[in-house]
């Protein structure tokens, strides 16, 4: 008769009996198992938050940029074509003794004005005032007038090459010519073009909407 095998105290009814020490392995690693995933969970929440924070920042400063119109939003409608303050007309060449003229140095060139005048008295321009002035302009030369005086602006122009449109609120047809720093030589007689154009305004674009700032005639000084 053959003897029976000792029972394995690890298996009842066929089955593995789980032992002490296994048990608390298993425990310990559950405990574990959730430890990760609430280290994952809490690292997620922070990234979430962290976003959201940066979101709300910038959503601010873009706020700010538009409130203190730093930043514009597209417009749907187009902008506004930009409106030339310079006169539009085309002019035909006028005499020049038909052109009342003033020429002001606002350079420190001593006797400046006196002998552009002389040049222009020779041209047959009707020369009034020569002075010397303290004006804001800076450039070759301002040229002057009122509405009544830009056809004889525009023949002024012809004679002082890279001069500069200005018009003021005089009412006669006078024009003013303001000799700047940057002032070379007129036009030799022979090379003055005298086909019909328009008036020139290169600064237009720098200019202020102030007209109080255009260079109207200050005081003159006594000597050219």
């Amino acid at each position: 008769m053959a003897s029976k095998r000792p029972k394995d105290p690890g298996i009842l009814h066929g089955h593995h009996v789980v032992s002490g020490p296994e048990l608390r392995a298993a425990m310990e690693a559950a405990r574990d198992a959730d430890e990760t995933v609430r280290v994952r969970r809490r690292v997620l929440h922070g990234v979430v938050l962290v976003l959201l924070i940066g979101v709300i920042a910038a959503g601010i400063i873009v706020a700010l940029a538009i409130i203190n119109g730093r930043l514009k939003l597209p417009s749907a409608e187009p902008a506004p074509t930009p409106v030339s303050s310079c006169p539009a007309p085309t002019f035909d060449y006028t005499p020049t003794d038909k052109i009342n003229l003033n020429v002001f140095n606002s350079t420190s060139r001593p006797g400046l004005a006196r002998s552009v005048a002389d040049e222009l008295l020779a041209r047959k321009f009707v020369v009034g005032n020569v002075a010397n002035i303290n004006a804001g302009y800076r450039g070759v030369a301002a040229v002057v007038s009122g509405a009544a005086g830009q056809a004889a602006a525009f023949t002024v122009q012809r004679h002082v090459p890279g001069s500069d449109y200005f018009q003021d609120g005089r009412t006669d047809a006078s024009v003013d010519v303001i000799l700047a720093q940057d002032y070379k030589a007129l036009v030799p007689p022979e090379l003055v073009d005298q086909t019909p154009g328009k008036l020139s305004c290169p600064r237009e674009n720098r200019r202020t909407a102030d007209t109080d700032k255009l260079p109207v005639m200050p005081a003159a000084a006594p000597t050219p």
